[in-house]
């Protein structure tokens, strides 16, 4: 007797377009999202004031504040904390 075996495997059902179409536009808004202008500037100007108020450092610190300002949305996007809008 031979043996089929393809016969027990597993048939992978193609994924429904609606939902591929809505995770595509889920990282395409997660690739495009960065932090108001205003919500960057109020952080980088924190960070200026605990650093000693020295100037020239400008770049630096609103870069840190958009890279604080994601890293804590992908925080609280994780863990289920963020508007459903």
């Amino acid at each position: 007797m031979k043996h089929d075996k393809h016969s027990h495997e597993p048939v992978a059902k193609p994924a429904d377009a609606a939902s591929l179409a809505a995770a595509a536009r889920l990282v395409e808004a997660e690739a495009a999202y960065s932090p108001p202008p205003d919500e960057v500037a109020r952080r980088a100007y924190f960070c200026y004031e605990n650093q000693g108020s020295l100037p020239g450092h400008e770049v630096q610190h609103w870069l840190q504040a958009e890279a604080d300002l994601i890293a804590e949305r992908n925080l609280t996007r994780v863990h289920g904390y963020h508007n459903k809008t």
